[in-house]
């Protein structure tokens, strides 16, 4: 089973001396807890520290487990209650269940519960009162602790040990360290007490924990009106800067207001500029408070630019060490490896600069609004988009719509589908490298999600001027909402926008199939038959005819795309040997189909998914390089993300989710490399109707 966390973890340097432990020196003691599968350590590491002696027990499949009594004394270990598939009560890793089932037990991470975060003034931050420390030292090395341990004593756990049963326990802590860092979890990995804690830092994901970066600031004095607001308030005093059109060169720790306006950060000889993240008709309450980091202010149409987002609560290093940055903006060597740390908090920024020997700088990008220039920017876009669609954006009339349809069904890519045997556009269709892939995952029926893709980052001019090539990656009917998935109202909506932005950019607009793609009543979620509910509201809004051409249109999609830089279709990569003339003549042959449309990635929840070995073959058989970046939907690794770069542990294989409710990303190509960039939600299909 391949190790979710491989090629992932990062040493944390800044680190504090604790009776013999190396500890980071960002957290507090008593934030510490300690868990791991069993054998790992945990007694002697806590017994070494000096903690709580006893064992806690945490079921994190019930909501408000971060109150349990076991968490009141700290540092302590724990054991960890689990979800498993087919079981209502959690299971511990060494329960009777676990051990004695005939197959490896599924994951269900879903049904994990989440500590809330801080909302008000009077709410307990849950989310950041803990501090986890896994303790997941090699398979190999706890069974021989565990085999060593069994002279001194009896333990329960060690029944029937083998190493077999070891590996399967580590895999599935590795599995639960990961899903509470993705959630926002303050987690660290510990391999054995003699070496250093290291942090999960996934590649493409720019934010580290604040806990890991420099100490707090002392305290400051009652005799201060800053130390009666840190009493009162819990609250470090950070010095405003005040912007102008003079640079002002930063020596210490400063804060800048989220007011609408941009500025620049000058790094060295490299300008970035920070400019707030405003969507177009959300509440003022409802809006996330977030920070866009480029280097030009507006779009091109000769590409797509990459940025990079600071949520509210991240913290970002900006210096030559990020190599997300890095990728982004070519820092030189005027820029330190870690030359300033920006965190959104509450909106706000805050700048500290990390390089005492390298110059940091900012000043006034503008005295405008951003909201201003980003309404003028986009009303553009918005136009085009109604203009394109050819009405307001609601599903077409019963005719008009059979009209589209059959237009799209009459077109033929014979430049970009080579034909299979039977003389027709065959499974694959391969681009030239002359324009910038925009690929888009699932949307499962999030029309705002495709008009917000579509309205930014002046895609409309590149489409138009094929300097961009747009690929959706199926699945874009059948709402996962769980209070629409029997409601298909938005589905011939998009699959409407979808055929019309077809038949405008024929040569540069690819849909592949997805497993949604299909009136097949297997389609199920949570006991909807989409696929036959879907073609009963289609017969009875649009007619047989309408019905039979999208039929056609199902059987005539192609499954995978590729050009020189990347491979992508919807689910995974075959489990077989094959070759390109099997992906050509794809009709002939339903097990390709359905795995290139219903395979998942290979995990501790879904041991026979596709694998590394997999991938390989798959860019073998297509005869591209072995860094080729292969990109998939189908399967959210978390409902906390919406892009896995490195998925799997498998190099340059990214998957990508479009439908999130906070908003779309996509994947775009920058040079050489393949950047996740992602959108907030914006109510657009309100907008543009209201367009005057």
């Amino acid at each position: 089973m391949t190790d979710p966390l491989k090629k992932i973890l990062e040493p944390i340097k800044k680190l504090q001396n604790i009776r013999g432990i190396e500890l980071p020196i960002g957290m507090e003691f008593l934030q510490l807890v300690v868990t791991g599968p069993p054998g790992a350590g945990k007694s002697y590491y806590i017994e070494q520290i000096r903690g709580w002696p006893n064992e806690g027990y945490l079921d994190l499949s019930l909501n408000g487990w971060w109150k349990d009594q076991s968490l009141i004394y700290r540092p302590r270990e724990v054991h960890l209650g689990l979800p498993f598939h087919g079981y209502k009560e959690a299971l511990t890793v060494f329960d009777k269940e676990w051990l004695e089932s005939t197959v490896p037990l599924e994951l269900e991470l879903n049904r994990i519960r989440i500590p809330p975060r801080k909302k008000n003034f009077l709410q307990t931050n849950w989310l950041n009162r803990y501090i986890f420390e896994f303790l997941i030292p090699s398979p190999s090395i706890i069974y021989q602790q565990r085999l060593d341990r069994q002279s001194k004593g009896y333990f329960p756990v060690d029944e029937k040990l083998s190493l077999d049963m070891v590996k399967r326990q580590v895999e599935v802590y590795r599995e639960v360290a990961l899903y509470l860092h993705r959630a926002g979890v303050n987690v660290y990995v510990r391999k054995s007490l003699d070496k250093q804690p290291m942090r999960i830092a996934e590649k493409g994901i720019a934010n580290v924990p604040s806990w890991i970066l420099d100490p707090k600031p002392a305290r400051p004095s009652l005799k201060s009106a800053a130390g009666w607001k840190w009493l009162i308030r819990r609250r470090y005093p950070i010095q405003w800067l005040t912007l102008g059109n003079n640079p002002l060169t930063l020596t210490r720790e400063g804060r800048i207001a989220h007011d609408g306006r941009g500025f620049e950060l000058i790094v060295g000889d490299v300008h970035l500029r920070f400019l707030p993240e405003i969507a177009l008709g959300v509440k003022k309450k409802a809006a996330h408070k977030n920070w866009i980091i480029n280097t030009e202010q507006g779009c091109s149409t000769r590409k797509i630019n990459g940025f990079i987002r600071v949520r509210v609560g991240e913290t970002i290093i900006i210096g030559q060490s990020n190599n997300e940055l890095n990728e982004l903006f070519h820092f030189n060597d005027s820029v330190a490896k870690r030359h300033v740390s920006v965190t959104n908090r509450r909106g706000d920024l805050i700048l500290a600069p990390l390089a005492p020997d390298r110059e940091t700088k900012i000043v006034r990008y503008d005295n405008l609004d951003y909201r201003e220039q980003l309404e003028r920017g986009r009303y553009h876009a918005l136009v085009e988009i109604r203009r394109i669609y050819g009405q307001k954006i609601e599903p077409l009339p019963a005719e008009k719509a059979l009209q589209t349809i059959k237009a799209v069904n009459a077109m033929q890519h014979d430049a970009y589908r080579p034909k299979n045997r039977l003389g027709d556009p065959g499974g694959l269709v391969e681009i030239t490298g002359s324009t910038v892939p925009v690929i888009i995952g699932d949307l499962h029926a999030q029309v705002d999600n495709f008009l917000k893709i579509l309205s930014e980052n002046c895609l409309l001019d590149c489409l138009r001027l094929k300097t961009a090539t747009l690929i959706i990656l199926g699945d874009a009917i059948h709402s996962e909402n769980i209070d629409e998935m029997d409601k298909f109202d938005t589905s011939m909506l998009i699959m409407d926008l979808i055929f019309r932005f077809h038949l405008r950019f024929p040569d540069n607009f690819f849909y592949l199939r997805g497993n949604h793609d299909s009136f097949d009543p297997e389609i199920n979620k949570n006991g909807f038959l989409q696929g036959a509910l879907y073609r009963e509201k289609l017969l009875e809004i649009r007619g047989a005819e309408y019905v039979e051409q999208m039929q056609i249109y199902y059987d005539r999609l192609p499954y995978i795309i590729c050009s020189d830089t990347f491979i992508a279709c919807h689910a995974g990569a075959p489990r077989n040997e094959i070759s390109k003339e099997n992906l050509i003549n794809i009709a002939e042959d339903r097990k390709l189909a359905g795995q290139l449309t219903n395979n998942r990635l290979q995990r501790t929840n879904y041991p026979a998914g596709y694998s590394k070995r997999d991938v390989k073959n798959l860019r073998k058989c297509l005869n591209r390089p072995p860094k080729t970046r292969f990109i998939v939907g189908h399967t959210p690794l978390d409902p906390f993300g919406s892009f896995w770069l490195h998925a799997g542990a498998i190099k340059n294989h990214h998957i990508i989710y479009s439908a999130q409710i906070e908003g779309p990303s996509v994947f775009i190509q920058s040079g050489a490399n393949f950047m996740p960039i992602s959108f907030p939600a914006e109510p657009l299909t309100d907008l543009i109707n209201d367009l005057q």
